[in-house]
């Protein structure tokens, strides 16, 4: 009897990977992409990317990255990108850090303090355990007297995004595609871009990166990186435990 062998389906990165996202949308003739993505992020349209001031080693896939995502200079202020795959306990305090410090940074380059330049870090989350859609964190007092009014973090609940899609909410679907375009498989991509040519553009890129050898090279490297971590820390813990 003959047996025949199923090749296993490589593994279709979306731009829920953070190098994913930036691979498709750094590049310079995907710039329409990323404004689409920031207007429905922040729900006001970016009229023009200034200039992007982002980490240095952004042109090597086999670079570790050190720094914020992405940070972007616009005509609506300094605009941090972060994409969290999943949520750990480090989460916040590490983003926060990252918009502190992008904070501090403006303000102290320039002639004297100012408010007027706003700096907004998008957080496109996964995994989160949370009722809300979106939520927007401000420095303010118990009666919502702001502290500093040019400091916001919006965080977007993507799962519960992503559920607007399975369940075929259209009116939700339209509001939000560019967002909702970011996890979807192939098969999926390829409906929601019959009625959209930027996501139709998008599923070429995001197809187009996962062809190309070196950036699969990186991802492996990286999750193989990522067990050995959690095997390690699984470990530790049960010693921990069998030891008292």
């Amino acid at each position: 009897m003959n047996i025949k062998l199923l090749e296993k389906e490589e593994k279709f990165y979306t731009a829920k990977y953070d190098r994913a996202f930036k691979e498709v949308f750094l590049k310079e003739e995907n710039e329409e992409l990323l404004l689409s993505v920031l207007k429905e992020s922040l729900n006001t349209k970016i009229a023009k990317i200034r200039q992007r001031n982002i980490e240095l080693n952004s042109g090597n896939i086999f670079v570790r990255r050190k720094y914020l995502d992405i940070l972007l200079e616009t005509d609506q202020g300094l605009i941090g990108i972060e994409i969290n795959s999943s949520v750990e306990d480090y989460l916040h305090p590490r983003n926060l850090a990252f918009q502190c410090d992008n904070y501090a940074h403006y303000t102290l380059v320039g002639e004297n303090y100012t408010e007027d330049v706003q700096i907004i870090q998008i957080n496109l989350t996964y995994k989160m355990q949370d009722e809300e859609l979106v939520r927007r964190y401000f420095i303010q007092d118990e009666t919502g007297k702001k502290y500093a009014q040019n400091f916001q973090i919006i965080e977007w609940n993507m799962d519960k995004l992503m559920k607007f899609w399975y369940d075929k909410n259209e009116e939700i679907i339209a509001k939000y595609k560019h967002l909702i375009m970011l996890d979807l498989p192939k098969e999926e991509l390829k409906e929601l871009s019959k009625k959209d040519r930027e996501v139709e553009k998008y599923m070429k890129e995001i197809e187009r990166v996962n062809q190309d050898p070196r950036f699969r090279e990186y991802m492996t490297k990286e999750e193989d990186q990522k067990k050995i971590y959690n095997t390690q820390m699984s470990k530790a813990y049960n010693e921990g435990i069998s030891e008292g």
